[in-house]
C-alpha cells in the first residue's frame, strides 16, 4: 500500500492510494458485478435527473422569478452542472471505484475529508430518496383520486405509499443492478413519452407574442427575514428581486437543482464494464439528454401561456394546458411524474448503498456491512437503508429539510472539482480515460459556480448542515479514526 510523506505526519491526512482502492475491489467478500454498459449509466443519469420537476418546477420559476428567460436559465445551469460533471467523468475514468466523491476525495485529500464528504453524501442521499419517495406517494394520491396515500394514525400519520415505494424498490437493488436498470428503463421510456406528448400537443397552443418581453423587468420582490433569507443576502444585505437580469440569475440557482443526481452515475463505476470509456460517456450523455429536454420543455410552456397566468406556488405544466381547456392533461402528467420519481428514488438508493459500502470497506464504518452476497449486491446495506428510508418517509414531515440535499450536493462538487486539479499535480502519471480539458480553468470555474448556488441557500440551511458536520467529526474520531483500515496498515 502507498503511504504519501504527510500520510506519515498526520494520520487526519493520510490518503488512499489509486492503486489500493482498485485493488479493494477485487476481495471476493465485497466484490460487486459488473454488469453495467454506457447505455444502462445513461438511463441511470436520466432517470435520476428528469423526475416531477420539470412539470412543476419549469412554471413556478417562470411565472415567479424570470418569465420566458427561463430556458436560458436552465442553459446557464447546464453550463455550471457541466463544469463539475468532466470532472466527476476524469475521476470515474481514473478511479473506477464505488463510493463517488469520497472516494476520489480518500485519493486527493485524505481520511478526514474523505469521511466528510462521505457523512455529507449519506445526509444527500437519505434525505433525496425519503423527501422524493414522498412526493410520489402525493402523486399517487392525486391519481387514485384520494388527495394522499397517507393513513392518520392519531399522534402522527403514517405515509404508506412512500414505504411501499421504497420497499419495492430495495428488493429490486436487493436483486442486482442490472434487473434495477431494465425497470429504469422502462420508467424512464415512460416519462419520456409522457413528455413527448406534452410537448406535441404544446407546441399546438404555442403563440410566440408570450414570449416578449423575453427578459421582462425587474421587479422588487417579498424580502425574506431572519435564518430563512439567503446567505448572499444575509452578508450583503442585498435585497430580492425577480425578472429583469438578476432574476435570471437567480432563476439559474434555482434551476440548478433540477440536474442533481447525474453524480449518482459515478458511483456504479466499480459495476461497469470497461469504466474508463463508459462512465464519462453515461454521465456526459445523460447531462446532455436532460438539458435538451428542459430548455424544449420550458420554451414550450411559455410559448403556450404568457408568464403571468404562471404566478404563485401552485402553478405546474398542466396549469398551462388547463388554461387551454385540455383537463385532460392533469392526469398524464401525474402519471410522467409517478414514472419520473420511481426512478429518482431507485438512483438516489443505489447512490446510498454504494458510498456506505466503499466507507464501510475502508473500515470507517463496521467492516461486515461491505459483504456483498451471491448476486453481487450489497444486501445489508440495502435493507438497512430501506429500513431507515421508509421510517423516515413513513412518519417525517420534511419541510425545509429539502434544502440539505442541495447544498450537501454542491459540497460534493465543490471538492471533488478542486480534486481533479489536486491529483493532476500528486499523481501526474496516472492513465487517465477521460481528461478535463482546459485544466485549471474548468475546475476552477465549477469550484466558483457551485459556491455561487451555495450563497444563495438560506441561513437556515447552512446552520443545519454545519450542525450535520459537527455529528459527523464526533463519530469519526470516535469510531472510524481508529478502525479505518488505512490507519491499522500505518501502525503496522
Amino acid at each position: 500500500m502507498a503511504i504519501s510523506s504527510s500520510s506519515r505526519r498526520n494520520g487526519l491526512f493520510r490518503t488512499k492510494s489509486v492503486e489500493q482502492s482498485i485493488r479493494d475491489t477485487d476481495d471476493p467478500d465485497s466484490k460487486l458485478r459488473k454488469d453495467l454498459t454506457a447505455w444502462d449509466l445513461t438511463i441511470f443519469g436520466v432517470a435520476v435527473v428528469v423526475g416531477a420537476g420539470i412539470f412543476t418546477l419549469t412554471a413556478r420559476t417562470a411565472g415567479n422569478v424570470a418569465g420566458p428567460s427561463v430556458s436560458l436559465a436552465f442553459v446557464f445551469a447546464a453550463i455550471a452542472c457541466g463544469l463539475t460533471a468532466l470532472c466527476y467523468a476524469e475521476f470515474a475514468s481514473t478511479v473506477p471505484v464505488a463510493g463517488s466523491a469520497y472516494t476520489y476525495s480518500y485519493a486527493t485529500f485524505g481520511e478526514l475529508a474523505a469521511w466528510i464528504i462521505g457523512w455529507d453524501l449519506i445526509l444527500e442521499f437519505a434525505l433525496a430518496v425519503s423527501v422524493v419517495a414522498k412526493g410520489w406517494s402525493q402523486y399517487l394520491g392525486q391519481v387514485m383520486g384520494t388527495g394522499a396515500a397517507v393513513v392518520d394514525l392519531g399522534p402522527v400519520t403514517f405515509d404508506w405509499g412512500a414505504v411501499s415505494l421504497i420497499t419495492v424498490l430495495g428488493v429490486l437493488l436487493a436483486v442486482g443492478t442490472k434487473l434495477s436498470s431494465r425497470v429504469s428503463a422502462i420508467a424512464v421510456a415512460i416519462k419520456l413519452g409522457v413528455i413527448a406528448v406534452v410537448l406535441v400537443v404544446g407546441v399546438t397552443y404555442f403563440d410566440k407574442s408570450n414570449l416578449s418581453p423575453y427578459i421582462p423587468p425587474s421587479e422588487a420582490g417579498a424580502g425574506d427575514e431572519g435564518i430563512r433569507q439567503s446567505l448572499f443576502s444575509f452578508l450583503t444585505g442585498a435585497g430580492n428581486s425577480n425578472f429583469g437580469w438578476y432574476g435570471l440569475l437567480a432563476a439559474a440557482s434555482l434551476v440548478f437543482f433540477a440536474f442533481i443526481g447525474f453524480d449518482v452515475v459515478a458511483t456504479t463505476a466499480e459495476e461497469t464494464k470497461d469504466p474508463q470509456r463508459n462512465v464519462p460517456r453515461g454521465i456526459l450523455g445523460s447531462l446532455l439528454i436532460v438539458t435538451v429536454l428542459y430548455v424544449a420543455v420550458s420554451l414550450v410552456l411559455t410559448g403556450m401561456v404568457s408568464y403571468t397566468e404562471l404566478q404563485g406556488n401552485d402553478a405546474t405544466l398542466a396549469t398551462a394546458f388547463a388554461l387551454h381547456g385540455a383537463d385532460w392533461a392533469k392526469n398524464i402528467i401525474s402519471i410522467g411524474a409517478l414514472a419520473g420519481l420511481t426512478t429518482v428514488v431507485m438512483v438516489m438508493y443505489l447512490g446510498q448503498t454504494r458510498v456506505l459500502f466503499a466507507m464501510a470497506r475502508d473500515g470507517l464504518l463496521p467492516k461486515r456491512l461491505a459483504h456483498t452476497g451471491a448476486k453481487g449486491t450489497p444486501v445489508r446495506l440495502t435493507v438497512i437503508v430501506g429500513v431507515g428510508c421508509a421510517l423516515l418517509a413513513g412518519f417525517v414531515d420534511f419541510g425545509t429539510l429539502e434544502e440539505m440535499v442541495n447544498i450537501g450536493t454542491l459540497f460534493a462538487f465543490v471538492l471533488v472539482s478542486l480534486g481533479v486539479l489536486v491529483l493532476r499535480r500528486t499523481r501526474p502519471d496516472l492513465p487517465r480515460g477521460f481528461r478535463v480539458p482546459l485544466v485549471p480553468l474548468v475546475p476552477i470555474l465549477g469550484v466558483l459556480s457551485c459556491l455561487w448556488l451555495m450563497l444563495n441557500l438560506s441561513v437556515e440551511t447552512w446552520l443545519r448542515f454545519l450542525v450535520w458536520m459537527a455529528i459527523g467529526l464526533v463519530i469519526y474520531f470516535a469510531y472510524s479514526r481508529r478502525h479505518s483500515l488505512l490507519g491499522k496498515a500505518h501502525a503496522e
